[in-house]
């Protein structure tokens, strides 16, 4: 273990061989635990869960899954652009470009960029960024398919990470988004998180940034609630989390997954409905849980966006457009953007 430190940055390094390391913060802020924010989110008015609890290891199988549907085109269209997209993206890396990922998951797509980079350069070096510790087994696979692959890995949250590498070196950065997950966020978080990512990059640094864009209601409302039942697992999934690890007694026959889209926001609303009038007793979260019946637990959101609205809201937020890419049906599109 080493250390890294500037004037305003305090890591811990953790080297695991000479391909693969990660860094960690020597003193990080103190997250709410589980219990204190499902205590905090079920005890509105209107109640919900998190969207990041559902990934625990059941449920980040099941998403694996729902990329696979056919109802559920975001993953393999955004794959698709993606091989699509090396002549155009060449022209704007170099022999000493990183790539850095938020939250790099299966790491599926980050290989069809990890292609074009071992094409380029002689060492490539990738940077995944995320809260979990998870990364690490993903990094491992990587590293044994691409022998000029370096991986170091930041185990904190995307706004620090990209801090950290701002003051890292002078190298230039690729910093991919990847997924529809910008569209979790609402229009104001949203906003704030581009702000942020935008703070934190230097001059000439570039972002790839993945979105969902609006189309028609039955080929949205499919994708989120498909034949299979699959999205239906995933969501109730979360309930049976809360039961293992916050000694709850949700009984999951009591309630139903209930998805739909609203075309005045451009958004899937997901949601748990009560099927019943019922309590459940979170013992954890010192939570007594009443619920009516057909009440329903928010559980996420996933906007969508018009083309348009794509080029104000990176605009808005301080970005120059440099390339955009879509899928022949206009499904999904992949954003290039520079800071200047």
């Amino acid at each position: 273990m080493n250390d890294f430190s500037d004037k305003k940055l305090d890591y811990k390094q953790y080297v695991v061989d000479s391909k693969l390391r990660y860094f960690k913060p020597h003193a990080t802020k103190i997250e709410k635990s589980f219990a204190e924010e499902i205590s905090f989110s079920l005890s509105q008015n209107s109640k919900f869960i998190n969207p990041k609890f559902f990934y625990d290891s059941k449920g980040s199988s099941l998403f694996e899954s729902i990329c696979l549907l056919p109802e559920y085109y975001p993953t393999r269209t955004e794959l698709g652009i993606l091989k699509n997209l090396e002549s155009d993206l060449l022209p704007f890396l170099d022999e000493q470009t990183k790539l850095v990922e938020l939250g790099s998951g299966a790491s599926v797509k980050t290989r069809v960029l990890i292609d074009i980079f071992t094409k380029l350069q002689t060492k490539t070096e990738y940077f995944p960024i995320d809260i979990s510790e998870i990364l690490t087994e993903s990094s491992e696979q990587l590293l044994k398919d691409y022998g000029t692959l370096h991986i170091t890995g930041i185990i904190d949250t995307y706004e620090g990470g990209l801090e950290f590498l701002k003051n890292y070196d002078e190298k230039k950065n690729l910093i991919i988004f990847l997924g529809s997950s910008f569209g979790n966020f609402t229009p104001t978080n949203g906003e704030a998180f581009l702000k942020n990512i935008f703070s934190t990059m230097k001059s000439g640094d570039l972002f790839l940034i993945g979105l969902d864009l609006v189309k028609e209601k039955n080929i949205l409302e499919s994708a989120y609630d498909d034949s299979a039942d699959i999205t239906a697992q995933f969501n109730l999934n979360v309930l049976s989390r809360i039961n293992n690890e916050l000694d709850a007694d949700f009984d999951l026959n009591n309630f139903s997954h209930y998805s739909i889209y609203n075309e005045i926001d451009q958004r899937i609303e997901m949601n748990l409905k009560s099927l019943v009038s019922q309590s459940v007793i979170i013992s954890k979260s010192n939570l007594l849980l009443n619920l009516e019946k057909n009440e329903l637990i928010h559980t996420e959101y996933s906007h969508k966006y018009q083309v348009n609205q794509i080029k104000k809201i990176l605009c808005d937020a301080g970005f120059e457009i440099k390339k955009m890419w879509l899928d022949d049906k206009k499904y999904f599109s992949l954003t290039l953007v520079s800071k200047n």
